[in-house]
């Protein structure tokens, strides 16, 4: 068995501006309203093989299980003892298992900040008696510089194609509601600095959860999981408009959401996944009655987040197993959803609209799905966006959803105009 080396956690006097601290190389984050983790280096890697079976969650309880198996052997020193202290592991999984890429990455230094407190991890077996040394701010962020954008594996024509062929297919009775996501590429003159993409996404989306791992980065506004003791919350959001560019013009777009058949129906689709999900996993199941509005920098959604107790014996992995795909991201029935989709996509997703997160070594963690998010190597980005298809969709409606999600991206990708004369 491969041995952990020593861990040590030590509280910080000051909290600290996290991103400020991250190295240009492999930099890791999940960050909300400013809390949350960043960390660099890598202590080990677990990488999950592609499977045949659609079905199947082999590589959550794989991960599970050699997880564990490595924080078991840990020498751990942690005086702060606060969820996401002592030794952590940053997770992204696949959308699809038939697809390779899922990945728990630990790294060598964590830097971390919840509820007014502030620490730093170190995991080595030499540890630093002097970590704060480790927390000298990096230089001045590089701009991205210009970028060429190109269509990604269907160009937009085709992508509505698709979109009317699942309409037909639901409208056939063949399934209730899938899911069908874009991809959109940019390439820069220069490399790409992650580091620039996270800032101006924590800065721009405070509400949402801005992640980083192993060059998927993106920030979401969907919390798949939260993982504190035995009690766990997720946050279900499905139905979608645009803000609006006055208060009149935003307040009628939520008046139209709010009043939507199709976007209440994608959304109890959604809610009632998560509760059937969640059963035999948990007791004392609380939802709200109704959806409430979620408003976001970009965009408006219909929200309900759920509460819940873990039986005992149920890991943290366990329940992103079972909660994946949501009807949120693949649709219903799942099975034959992910059929569907394989189909009419026409590309691997890799951890697009799949699970990402953190979890620490007593189960603790923060799991999002991979949404508004783009996967970013060198100088190149993969951006996608995906949009929820149910029998009263519009194609056309559809794809100018999908283009408000790649604003996003498209943001941080971009760097701001200097105005200075």
């Amino acid at each position: 068995m491969t041995r952990m080396p020593i861990v040590r956690t030590f509280p910080l006097r000051k909290g600290s501006d996290l991103l400020g601290h991250l190295p240009p190389t492999a930099p890791l984050a999940w960050i909300h309203r400013g809390d949350g983790l960043v960390a660099w280096g890598e202590t080990a890697r677990i990488s999950l093989p592609a499977e045949d079976d659609p079905r199947s969650v082999r590589r959550f309880t794989d991960a599970a299980q050699r997880l564990a198996e490595l924080f078991s052997t840990a020498d751990i020193r942690d005086p702060v003892d606060l969820p996401g202290t002592g030794p952590v592991a940053f997770g992204g999984f696949t959308f699809d298992p038939r697809s390779a890429g899922s990945v728990l990455v630990i790294p060598r230094v964590i830097v971390g900040r919840r509820k007014g407190h502030a620490w730093i991890t170190t995991i080595g077996d030499d540890p630093y008696k002097h970590p704060e040394e480790l927390l000298a701010r990096v230089a001045p962020l590089p701009s991205v510089g210009p970028l060429s954008w190109s269509d990604g594996s269907l160009p937009a024509s085709e992508w509505s194609a698709a979109v009317a062929a699942a309409v037909d297919r639901i409208r056939n009775g063949d399934l209730g509601k899938v899911v069908l996501a874009r991809d959109l590429h940019a390439s820069s003159e220069r490399g790409i600095d992650v580091r620039s993409v996270l800032a101006r996404l924590t800065a721009d989306f405070p509400d949402c959860y801005t992640f980083c791992v192993d060059g998927m980065v993106g920030a979401t506004p969907e919390l798949l999981l939260r993982r504190e003791g035995d009690q766990v919350g997720s946050l279900v959001l499905a139905g979608t408009r645009p803000r609006g560019a006055s208060q009149e013009d935003d307040d009628a777009f939520a008046a139209e959401l709010l009043a939507s058949l199709k976007d209440a129906e994608e959304h109890r689709f959604a809610l009632d996944s998560l509760r059937e999900t969640l059963s035999p996993l948990t007791s004392a199941i609380e939802t709200t009655d109704r959806p409430r509005l979620l408003r976001l920098a970009n965009v408006q959604h219909l929200a309900s987040p759920a509460r819940a107790t873990l039986r005992a014996g149920v890991s943290t992995l366990d329940v992103v197993a079972a909660l994946h795909p949501t009807a949120a991201v693949g649709g219903t029935p799942t099975t034959t959803a992910m059929e569907l989709i394989r189909e009419l996509e026409g590309m691997d997703r890799g951890r697009y609209a799949g699970p990402v997160g953190w979890i620490d070594a007593h189960g603790n963690g923060e799991w999002g799905i991979a949404l508004r998010c783009g996967l970013i190597e060198g100088s190149r980005a993969r951006l996608f966006a995906g949009c929820g298809i149910v029998a009263g969709s519009d194609p056309e409606a559809e794809l100018a959803e999908a283009e408000a999600k790649f604003r996003v991206m498209r943001t941080a990708l971009t760097d701001p105009v200097d105005t200075r004369e």
